[in-house]
């Protein structure tokens, strides 16, 4: 690679939301920011995490001089403790609370003691390789996030992902404006940044109106409050602590990532409580309900999660009644709108009034809206943005938004990049060059690769058109059917209800085994499956428009 360019490469979250992992390449130096999943979509049934396509860096792993990494979402960290070994462990930098988070999950993957971190301060500048890296810190709804300044030999690189312009943030560090500006002043070459929120006009509220809306329901809230947010989301989880004690409740913190995330939140002081505030599950019933609070995960309605439990009556310790008030402080993330309104629905129905969404500003957004966009655009001036952690929608939206700030900016100027684009970038000079392949890498339980596209792909079948499966044996001298065909319908058909049906499918196996001059079939078992298949699915397909999976178990006696 030529030392006049340097070379960006998007291996998640361009166009999506989710996965986000960029590479940035100068010469043999190679600088990656962040590592996150993916939630699966509603159609990856069965998957449980969505990792970033690793495929390009596998044999460059010499090469790799840092993880540079913004914040503790799962989205920018989660990936990490199952690519690192595959990435060669390169340095982590992070800040405390991030690398924090982090050091949970590698202890988890006993991986620890072999990964090399590196903790920095939200001011702090650094070199890795060639390249000047400057962090600063940024407002977002998790505490210790950082944006990153990367000067390289070919110009100043800007990554500054999932942020806003908070003026009054709960941990009191708000976006270092100062910071944006004097990068202005040095002509940067690059901005990466997020665009999600690009379909909102106006300023995003800041995280205490959040809080105000927290005391005001605790003020009244005749019951138990049952408050659910993201675990990492340790910002909301000080409000309600701090709401809970200015109205002499006892804070109970359920769930395993809330537990484990609030504990290194502690340790760290991003976190604080009075003496006693915070009590055990088994605690509560020494006190009145008006004076308990649960901060608890499954504000996206995952199945195994506390808030669905809860919903569900499957919680040990904790069972809805009347008189509860649930509040969901979170919005749903898209594909997770159905899971989210059966919790919501099912509390209700077991007598809590739930508080949610919009209602009584129970959230607020941790990403920029238009009107940060546009400031951060004029404050900086870039020669190229490339807009992400958006669907292409987004990106489409933010290049038009671009377009209109003070007429800095030519199309040519926003790259819209997908997942796998090479980009090439030197001062006047900026273009989309090739597409290396990407795919998903999909988590299944304990299992990472193993389930792929294919075996998704028969997911979707199975759940769209159920499976039919065909037991025969037949003669290995002649190839004549001996037993069977048996079938068997899951998903398809209920077979007390469709006897004629299956009845009629037998009887075209049983044709097509035996030609019409009364000669037996070939005695490959192999061709007999293929036959099996063949004949079943174009006769289902004809009487019924429908293709279920068809697996014949054809025996030799």
């Amino acid at each position: 690679m030529s030392k006049d360019n340097i070379r960006v490469l998007a291996l998640g979250g361009a166009g999506s939301i989710g996965r986000n992992m960029w590479v940035l390449e100068y010469g043999n130096e190679i600088i990656i920011f962040d590592c996150g999943i993916m939630f699966p979509e509603a159609d990856m049934f069965g998957v449980d995490l969505v990792l970033p396509d690793i495929n390009y860096l596998r044999d460059k792993t010499d090469r790799i001089k840092a993880i540079l990494l913004t914040h503790g979402h799962e989205d920018h960290i989660g990936a990490v403790p199952h690519l690192i070994s595959d990435l060669g462990f390169p340095p982590l930098y992070g800040t405390g609370l991030t690398l924090g988070i982090v050091k949970g999950k590698l202890k988890e993957h006993h991986l620890l003691d072999k990964a090399s971190l590196v903790t920095i301060s939200d001011h702090e500048t650094f070199q890795v390789g060639s390249s000047t890296v400057e962090a600063f810190p940024i407002a977002h709804s998790i505490p210790d996030a950082v944006g990153f300044g990367v000067t390289t030999p070919v110009g100043l690189v800007i990554y500054l992902t999932d942020w806003k312009f908070d003026h009054t943030p709960v941990d009191g560090v708000p976006t270092d404006i100062a910071k944006l500006a004097e990068f202005g002043e040095r002509k940067p070459l690059l901005l990466i940044t997020d665009c999600v929120r690009v379909e909102t006009p106006g300023h995003t509220p800041s995280e205490t109106t959040v809080g105000e809306a927290f005391d005001s329901i605790f003020a009244v809230a005749p019951g138990r409050i049952i408050m659910a947010t993201f675990a990492s989301n340790v910002g909301r989880v000080q409000q309600a602590i701090e709401s809970a004690e200015a109205y002499d409740r006892k804070v109970v913190l359920v769930g395993r990532s809330m537990e484990n995330i609030s504990r290194i939140a502690l340790d760290l002081g991003w976190l604080r409580a009075q003496e006693r505030t915070l009590i055990r599950v088994h605690e509560m019933g020494q006190y009145p309900d008006d004076q308990i609070a649960i901060v608890c995960t499954g504000s996206q309605g995952e199945p195994m999660a506390v808030l669905s439990r809860l919903a569900n009556r499957d919680h040990t310790h904790i069972k809805i009644k009347s008189g509860d008030t649930v509040v969901v402080s979170a919005t749903p993330i898209p594909g997770n709108e159905i899971s989210v309104s059966r919790v919501i629905n099912n509390l209700f129905r077991l007598g809590a009034d739930v508080i949610y969404g919009g209602r009584a500003g129970v959230h607020v957004s941790g990403h920029a809206a238009q009107e940060e966009l546009k400031m951060l655009l004029a404050l900086l001036r870039p020669q190229f943005v490339v807009p992400f952690h958006g669907e292409y929608r987004h990106q489409i939206l933010y290049r038009k938004l671009a377009l209109g700030v003070g007429g800095f900016f030519t199309p040519e100027q926003i790259l819209l990049p997908e997942d796998g684009s090479v980009m090439e970038f030197r001062p006047g000079y900026g273009r989309i060059v090739d597409k290396t392949p990407v795919g998903y890498i999909y988590v299944d339980g304990t299992s990472v690769g193993d389930v792929n596209k294919v075996v998704v792909r028969d997911r979707q079948m199975l759940s769209k058109d159920g499976i039919l499966m065909v037991v025969a044996s037949i003669e290995r001298a002649t190839g004549q059917l001996v037993a069977g065909p048996d079938v068997v319908s899951r998903g398809f058909a209920y077979m007390r209800q469709n006897s004629d049906l299956l009845e009629a499918t037998r009887e075209v196996i049983r044709d097509s085994l035996t030609q019409r001059n009364g000669s037996q079939t070939q005695t490959d078992s192999a061709f007999v499956n293929r036959k099996i298949k063949e004949v079943v699915s174009d006769f289902l397909y004809q009487k019924t428009r429908r293709r279920p999976m068809v697996l014949p178990l054809v025996m030799e006696v």
